[in-house]
Parts: structure tokens; sequence; C-alpha cells
């Protein structure tokens, strides 16, 4: 609040940006038409204040006299003010709150803010001066309550901005909000008082000192607020003084309006009754035009009925139905109140209820007629019109469900599409008595071939099934699409002919329109000449009317019955006379038929229904197939398949399946969902009996080098060139081809045992089954995957655990025996990469982890092969242990232990150098003389023999010299480096 508010009554401003509201000023109004207001007495007395003047002058009754006051106060304001512990009053808020020790400080000029001068404020002050001369010619004509000088009001002003000036500035900030935190502490400084818990003396004193200081400054806002409303009280009496003059004018105001209406009354009686009433007769004669034409329509609407019958009995629904709409809507706006029509809008909604149900009926009967015709008709749509009208007077009646129809006879009609096939061929089957055999039980009892020509002969009628739906529903399509383009190219028409004509029209051209639209609504409502009225030839001779009815006719034809049109059995100057009359039909009847057919969205949603309706026809076809296939599986019998069969009948299906898709453009998977799930029993099938003649041959192999025929070599040399597949047939000369010992390779020789060549052919067959069959990959590599860790597991166990001595027989599990399944296991490992490249190729990229197993087989494999050399090696150690924990060092030498270790080296090089290749033989060798060292020299040590050049050391020396040269003796291991310095202790 500022001080300078109480001063004048007239607030100040600061320019035209200072947001203030300028009222503008009346020229007219001079100072002398103010009265010298009369200030009301004071009722309220002024409270007496220590210093013997008064506060502030009483505040207006009128103004405050339902407001609460300081004169409310009940407070002795001298007790509350003043603080008897202190010496001298406290006034600075400074000091209240920090205490007397606080002290003021000369503050030093801010650098960084200008001198302002007097100049500054010139502009202010010369775009003031005008409003402070009238301020000062308000004062002089207005003066203050009680006609106190003006140093009086002068002191009282700088009293109360004295008075104001003791409130601190944050009270009067416009965000002034306890909410806010920081105002709410800067107001009530609550860290002056202790936080401990208990109040001594000094917190209570401080907060009834700010209590005191609080309710000093709400006094002090108070009284400025009462006083500035006193001050302004006058301007309520200067208000009140202002109503005798208006009084007056209101007076004469009266006078003069009386004087109007008389003249006004004059005027009425001498100038306008007798225009008036020549206007009435001008109305009377066109109300009895109007009587006339409404009689004719009355005759033309009697006449409907027989009309409607009359269209009936040619089946034109839609012409009926355009009819009774029209005849409707004709009672319901020109005719509405006839008595002798108060039952026509019954009997025409009837009518209409039994034409629906004409119509319905007769659309079922086409779909049923359409869709158990033969397959050998060439035709693709039965009654092509017929079914064209049928569908736009479903449309015109809102019957959206007239699909439904058409697909619930397409389910009865598929039903009769695989029972036709079956009959047909049960028909030439002569083992089969269709008589006594049900109709599931024919097809099981068929074979194969019978069944899947059967098989094939379905899916060929359904692809004509398909077809012949497609071409109906793209007929039923197009006529929809027909009458919702039809539909917006009306309406844009109405829209610009409501616009071209609302402009520049005037009342006898209406007129003249609405006794031409009376006359072409009796010329729609006759038909071939039946009803026949005078008025219809008067509307032909006004030729420019009647060619502007014509003119918006043709766009309301093509909205309401174009296709319709062409269905009809008329004759030509019938369909011409029908044609002519509807472009007749004034603006309201077409508003009607726009009414009466779907909207946009409707017509879009059942355009989009004829769509789902073809891939309904597609699943629908689908299913039937899959019901063929499960009635034939239901018995195991296409589980029991052979490859090549299981192929014929999956390439079959997915032709059919991608022929159907074609045809009706969305994917289906329910059909080869089915044959996923019967590949999923085949290949379950095929990989049992894989495995189990694994498994066979596995428990009668006798791990021997068995001879690798021409036909496997050829087998291996066609998968180095690629082609991981099966041969068709056996190569010509394969049987003059002799059996060779080893399988090359890549150039490298594999012995093996028999059944690892039936292996390859097994994996080669489930490589060629991935080919025929891509939707089974993944299976079929699981499976592959299963029946290759079988193999490692169960050689394994025959071989490592000596499994073959109970299952097969044999004595002893030899060191070739070991050396032999090694040599197998690699030839496996081989090709494992070669079978994941092939199976990559055909998975998706989202099915490429469950490659993973290769990695798993390939890890087992090369541990188990691993393991077969460690035996080897053991079987040496062992050895080793045995002979050389006898060994002497004396004469003879070579000792007769060093002779039978190199013998039985011998052996063992005889046994493996012809099944491993010479790297394989090296390494194991390297590692078997590992351990002769190691056993070599830990004898040694026990009998204490040292390499000191003594003789025990020669007779040594001699002896690692015959080991070293009968080993490097043996193929291949010429350049073997043995290092036999390592069997003598290392000097520490």
């Amino acid at each position: 609040m500022s001080s300078n508010q109480g001063s004048s009554p007239i607030a100040q401003s600061g320019g035209p940006s200072d947001g203030l509201f300028r009222k503008p000023r009346d020229p007219s109004m001079a100072p002398r038409h103010y009265r010298t207001p009369r200030s009301l007495p004071d009722v309220c007395p002024k409270e007496p204040t220590g210093e013997g003047r008064a506060l502030c002058d009483g505040p207006s009754v009128v103004a405050d006299q339902h407001r609460w006051t300081v004169y409310n106060s009940k407070v002795n304001l001298p007790a509350a003010l003043n603080d008897p512990r202190l010496a001298k009053r406290e006034s600075d808020f400074f000091t209240k709150t920090w205490g007397l020790d606080f002290t003021e400080t000369d503050v030093m000029p801010s650098f960084y803010l200008p001198n302002i001068s007097r100049e500054h404020f010139s502009s202010y002050l010369q775009e003031t001066a005008q409003r402070e001369r009238i301020h000062e010619r308000c004062k002089n004509i207005c003066p203050s309550k009680d006609d106190l000088s003006v140093p009086t009001i002068t002191n009282n002003h700088d009293k109360a901005r004295a008075e104001l000036e003791q409130v601190p500035k944050i009270f009067m900030k416009p965000e002034f909000v306890l909410n806010d935190p920081a105002t709410f502490n800067a107001v009530l400084p609550w860290s002056h008082f202790s936080v401990a818990g208990g109040k001594n003396s000094r917190d209570v004193a401080s907060s009834r000192l700010l209590q005191e200081k609080l309710s000093h400054y709400l006094d002090v806002v108070e009284v400025s607020i009462a006083r500035q409303i006193s001050l302004r009280s006058e301007a309520f009496f200067h208000a009140m003084s202002s109503q005798h003059e208006l009084q007056d004018r209101l007076r004469e105001t009266a006078d003069a309006v009386a004087k109007l209406r008389a003249r006004t009354a004059a005027i009425d009686r001498v100038m306008c009754r007798g225009p008036l009433r020549a206007l009435r007769d001008a109305l009377t004669h066109n109300n009895c035009i109007k009587l006339h034409n409404k009689l004719k329509l009355m005759a033309a609407v009697h006449q409907t009925q027989p009309t409607v019958q009359l269209l009936l009995s040619t089946s034109e629904f839609v012409g009926a139905l355009e009819l009774i709409a029209t005849t409707k809507e004709v009672l319901q706006q020109e005719l509405q109140g006839i008595h002798s029509f108060r039952h026509l809008g019954s009997q025409l909604c009837e009518m209409e209820r039994l034409i629906d149900k004409m119509m319905v009926a007769d659309f079922s009967t086409y779909a049923q007629s359409d869709l158990n015709r033969p397959f050998e008709e060439d035709s693709q749509v039965l009654e092509k019109d017929r079914l064209q009208s049928l569908v736009f007077g479903l449309l015109r009646q809102r019957k959206l469900d007239f699909l439904d129809i058409y697909s619930e006879e397409m389910v009865r009609a598929a039903k009769n599409v695989v029972r036709q096939c079956v009959v047909k061929s049960v028909s030439q089957i002569s083992e089969i008595d269709a008589d006594t055999v049900k109709f599931h039980e024919q097809m099981r009892l068929m074979t194969f071939h019978q069944w899947f020509d059967l098989l094939l002969d379905i899916f060929e009628h359904f692809i004509l099934f398909l077809k012949r739906i497609k071409a109906t529903l793209s007929v039923i399509r197009n006529v929809v699409l027909e009458v919702l383009d039809s539909s917006q190219r009306s309406r844009l028409a109405d829209v610009s002919s409501a616009t071209n004509h609302s402009d520049g029209r005037t009342n006898e051209d209406e007129e003249e329109e609405e006794s031409v639209g009376g006359e072409a609504e009796l010329a729609y409502l006759t038909h071939e000449g039946l009803f026949i009225s005078d008025a219809l030839n008067e509307a032909e001779q006004r030729s420019n009317a009647a060619a502007h009815a014509q003119t918006r006719a043709q766009t309301r034809t093509d909205a309401c019955g174009s296709d319709s049109a062409s269905a009809t059995t008329e004759s030509s100057s019938s369909r011409e006379h029908n044609s002519n009359t509807t472009s007749s039909v004034p603006i309201g009847g077409a508003a009607a038929i726009e009414d009466v057919m779907p909207s946009d969205l409707e017509l879009g949603r059942v355009a989009n229904n004829v769509q789902e309706l073809l891939y309904t026809a597609s699943d629908v076809s689908h299913d039937r197939c899959i019901k063929v296939l499960m009635t034939r599986a239901k018995d195991g019998s296409l589980e029991r398949l052979s490859s090549s069969e299981f192929v014929c009948l999956s390439q079959a299906v997915e032709s059919f399946v991608s022929d159907t898709e074609e045809l009706c453009g969305r994917r289906s998977v329910s059909l080869r969902g089915a044959l996923q799930s019967q590949a999923y029993r085949f290949v379950q099938r095929f990989h049992e009996e894989r495995k189990t003649k694994l498994s066979l041959l596995l428990d009668n192999e006798r791990w021997k080098q068995a001879e690798v025929p021409a036909e496997f070599q050829d087998l291996v040399d066609s998968i180095a060139d690629g082609r991981i597949t099966l041969p068709d047939r056996k190569p010509t000369g394969s049987e003059d081809r002799k059996p060779s010992e080893f399988l090359c390779v890549d150039g490298e020789k594999y012995a093996v045992v028999g059944t690892v060549l039936l292996l390859i052919r097994m994996f080669l067959e489930y490589c060629q089954c991935v080919n025929d069959i891509p939707s089974i990959t993944s299976d079929i590599l699981t499976r592959l995957a299963d029946l290759l860790k079988h193999f490692n597991s169960r050689s394994c166990q025959l071989v490592l655990g000596a499994g073959a001595l109970q299952v097969v027989g044999l004595k002893t599990i030899t060191t070739r025996n070991l050396a032999l399944a090694s040599r197998c296991l690699q030839l496996v490992v081989h090709y494992i990469p070669v079978i994941r490249a092939h199976f990559e190729t055909r998975l998706q990229p989202k099915q490429y982890s469950i490659l993973r197993h290769f990695g798993h087989i390939t890890k087992d494999y090369n541990d188990h092969i691993a393991e077969v050399s460690a035996k080897l090696v053991a079987i040496m150690d062992s050895m080793f242990e045995k002979a050389l924990s006898k060994y002497e060092v004396k004469a003879p030498m070579p000792s007769a232990c060093l002779r039978n270790v190199c013998k039985q080296m011998a052996k063992m090089h005889e046994a493996i150098h012809e099944l491993l290749p010479e790297e394989q033989t090296q390494m194991l060798f390297l590692r078997i003389n590992a351990s002769f060292k190691l056993h070599l020299k830990r004898q040694l040590a026990r009998l204490g023999v040292v390499n000191d050049g003594g003789p025990q050391n020669g007779l040594v020396m001699v002896d690692v010299a015959f080991y070293s040269e009968n080993v490097q003796a043996l193929r291949s291991l010429e350049r073997l480096d043995l290092n036999m310095p390592e069997i003598w202790e290392q000097k520490r």
C-alpha cells in the first residue's frame, strides 16, 4: 500500500504501459455541473490517544457499517504496543528481531546504479500535467470532509504515511503468501526461540512481543483503510444528487414517445390498410393453388398400392422400395394429418417388411444354386444382373447381414464338395462297398495312391470352388463400392446445388418451384400410365423448371438405382419412364433416400466383410482338407508312409496352400499346421526306425575293419562335391568295382567299421528329408543330433566300457579295436561341420540357436577320441609298470626286461599304424615314450643308479640305446625325438 493513495481521490498513472484503466474524459462535463457534496456527520467517535491528537477521521457509515474496524478492538493499544521491560520503545524491525545491539549503518551507494535527476522524469511529468491540473480543480470543487483545511489533510496524510512506513515492506508485496517457507520464517522468526523443548522466560517474552508487534501492524493498516474509505464517501452522495435531472429527462422522453405513437397510428390508417388487404388476397389465391396441387398429390398417392403390387409381380424389389419410400416421405411431409390416409403408412411399412423377407429368401435361394451347381459349368457368376439387383435392394433396406447367409451356404457347400469327391472315388474302387462301409471308413480302406488321388481331386475342386466364390464376391463388392461412390458424389452435388440456388432466388421462383415439385412428385408416383394427371402436362410445358429438375435428378439416380436398373425386367419404355420420374424427385425425397441408404462407414464395413468372407472361404476349404487328412491319419497310416510318399503328400499340400494364398491374398496356417503335426509324427517314426536300426548294428558290431563298397565311396565323393543328398539310383558300374580297404575322404584314408558306413547313409537320409520337407528342418536337426549322440554314447559303452564282450562275445578289447573306434569317431567329426552348414542354409535366422547342438556333439566326440587315446597309453603304461618293476642293472645287456618292452611296443605299432594316420601315431608314441621314461626313471632311482659314468651307468645306457634303436626302427617313427636323458635325476 503506497502512502500517496490517501492524498488524492484519483489514482495516478505512470504512462501508457502502467497497466491502469483510463476512463475517457467527456469534454461536456464541466466542473460547474458538480455540486458541492455535503458530508455526513461522523457517527463513530474518535478514540483518544496518549498524544492528544486524533488518529484519523471517522469511517463512513455507508462503506463500513458491516466491516470490522479498529474501533471494534477491545485491546488497550498503549498496553499492547509498549513493553514495560524496555527503556525505549522499539520502532525498528531489525532491532526487534536481532536485539538492541543491532545498529544501523550507512549504506554505500551502488556503483552499478545510475544517478537519477529530474530530467529523467520530464517525459512523465509532461504526460501527467493535464491530469494533475484536473485533479487540482477537483480538489477545489470537492473539499475534504468537514471542510478540513489543506494543511490538516496534508498533516493527516503525512501521519498515515509515517504510520504505514512502520509496517515492514514484506507485508505489502503482491507475492506475500504465508505458505511460502521463506516468507513464513521472515514474518515469524522462530530461530530466536529455543528448540530444546522447554519454555524459558526469554522465549515467552519474545513470543508476546512478536504478537504485540503484529497486532500493531494490523491496527495501522485497518486505520489507514478506514481513512481512505471515509475520504471517498462523497462520491455516493454526488450520484444521488444527479437523480432529479435524470427524472426530468425521462418525463420529456415519455411525452415524445406518445406523440410518435399518434402519428404512426394515423399513417397506418391512411397508407397501410389498403395495400395489406391486396397482399392478403394474393396470399389467399396462392393458398388455393397449393390446395389444388395437394388434392392432385393425394390422388397420386392413392395409386401407390396397385403400383407396388405390379412391381413385385415382376420381382423389381428396388423400384417398389423406392416408390414406398417416396410415398412415406410425401405422407410425412406433404399429407400429414390427412384422415383418409391414416392407415396408409402402416400398410406401406408392412409391405416393406414383406419385401425384406422376399429379398432375403431370394438371396438365400441364389446362394444355394450358385454354390451347389456342377463345377463343369464355364460361367463364373450365376445370373449377374439378378445378383446385383438383390444386393442393391438389401443395401437399400440396410440388411447388411446378407453375407452371413452366404457364409452359411458356403460351409454347407464345402462339405458337399468333399462328399461328392469321396463318392466319385469310391464308385471307381470295387473293393469298397459304399452301402455297408461308413463314410470315414471308406477313406481309410483306400490304398495310399488311391487316397492321394482323392486328395488331389479334392484340392482341384476346392480351387474351382474358391474361384467361383471370389467371382461372386467381386460382383457384390463392386455393387457396394458403386453405391458408396454414388452416395459421395450425390452428397457433393446436393451441396453445390443448394449453394448455387440459394443466391438470387425470388419469392415467385420459389412458389413456381414448389408447384412444379408437387407435380413432379405426382409424376414419380405414376407407373406404366396407371394414373396420368393434367398437372403432368402443365409441368412439361414449363421447360425451364423441368430442365432444372432433370439436372438434379441425374445425380440422384446415380445414388439410388444405377445398379438395380440393369436388373429389372421391364420394357425399355417403362425403364425410360422410371428414369424420368425418378429424376423429378424433390430435394426432400433425395434426402430421404440418402437417409435410408447405409452410411459411408457402414458401406465401407460391408466391403471389408466381403473381403473377410473370401478369407473365410479359404479357411473353410482348408478345414475340410484337414478333416480329410485327420480321417486318414486316425489309424496312423500317414505315420507309416515312406519318405518319398510323405514328400509327395507334403508337396501336394504346399502347392494347394500356395494356390489358395495367391487366390485369396492371405497366408493360411491351419492346413500347414495340420501337415506340420503329421510331419512331426512322421519325423518321430522316421527317427525311431533309424535309431533302432543303429542300435542293432552297434550291438552286432565286432569292431573289425570292414571293406568299403564302391557305392559308399561314390556317396562320400558326392558329399565332397557339395551334393548332400542320396543318389536316385546306384551308379552304373559300381557292382563291377571291387571294395577297398579304406574310405578316402578329401585325400585322407579312414579305416572304418560297417556301422559307420551305414551311419553316413543315415544322416544323408536326414538331410534329404530336410531338402524335401523344409518345414520340419528344426525337428529333423534335433533328431539327427540325438542320433549322433546315441552313436557316440553307445560306441563308448561297447568299446571303452567293454560292453562288446557281453553283447557280441568278444574275448577282449584290443588296441586295434580301440584305434578303429577312434578312427570312426574322427570320420563322424569330419562330417559334422558339413551337416551343420547344410542345415544352417535351411533355417530361419531366429532358429540359429539350435545349431549349438553340433558344437556340443563335436566336443563330446573329441572327448571320446581323447579317452580312446588315453586308454591306449594306459594299456602300455600298465605294461611298463609291471615290466620295469623287475628291471635290474646287470649283464648280459640288453636286458630281458627291455627286450620284452620293445617287443610289446612293436606289437602296439603293428596294430595301429595302418589304422591311424602318421601324425596321430607319432603323437601316441610320444605319450607312450614319456610313460616309459617315467617308470624307468623311478626304477633307476629305486636302484640308486645315477648318471656318474660308472659301470652301472654304462649298462643302463646300453639298454637305453637298444630301446631307442628298436623304437626308431618302427615305421613312421624314424625321426621321433625320444629325449632319453630325461630318465636321470637332475642334480640340484
